[in-house]
């Protein structure tokens, strides 16, 4: 009898467990939403803190109009700051980009060679519970466009 107790309670423990895996597979599976807008940086000020010049502790705040994919039509804003945190190299940034269905919040480095990978933090309205990354590509070579590519899951 008590053979048979055990086999049944190790059955049912092997199917609680194998649902739990299943379901635990599906539910980290979320959908990728792409949108891709272009900034235009026209308000860009970066404020000397330190020695004169580019030097770690400068500040860059901005508030800028963001562009369909196409960079015909205003499709939303951002707004947002970074720390020089290496001169010539890098910032560390942390933004807000407000879009028709809501805001999305990027926070990460933005490299001055080249692309940058930004994370996406949180969001409002459609994207109250985003998370993903943004992709940053320089336009131009003045830094006076960006391309935001956001992968909202």
């Amino acid at each position: 009898m008590r053979k048979t107790v055990s086999i049944a309670a190790t059955a049912i423990v092997v199917v609680l467990v194998a649902a739990y895996v299943a379901q635990a597979g599906t539910g980290h599976r979320r959908e990728v939403t792409v949108i891709h807008v272009i900034e235009r940086a026209t308000t860009d000020l970066v404020i000397d803190t330190g020695p004169s010049g580019d030097s770690s502790g400068d500040l860059l705040t901005f508030a800028n109009q963001v562009y369909d994919a196409a960079n015909a039509k205003a499709v939303g804003a951002d707004d947002g700051w970074c720390i020089r945190t290496v001169a010539g190299k890098s910032w560390e940034c942390a933004w807000t980009t407000a879009l028709a269905r809501g805001q999305i919040m990027v926070s990460g480095p933005f490299l001055d060679a080249g692309p940058s990978k930004l994370a996406i933090v949180g969001g409002t309205g459609a994207y109250a519970n985003a998370r993903g990354w943004m992709d940053l590509r320089a336009r131009n070579a003045k830094g006076t466009e960006y391309d935001f590519v956001f992968h909202v899951s």
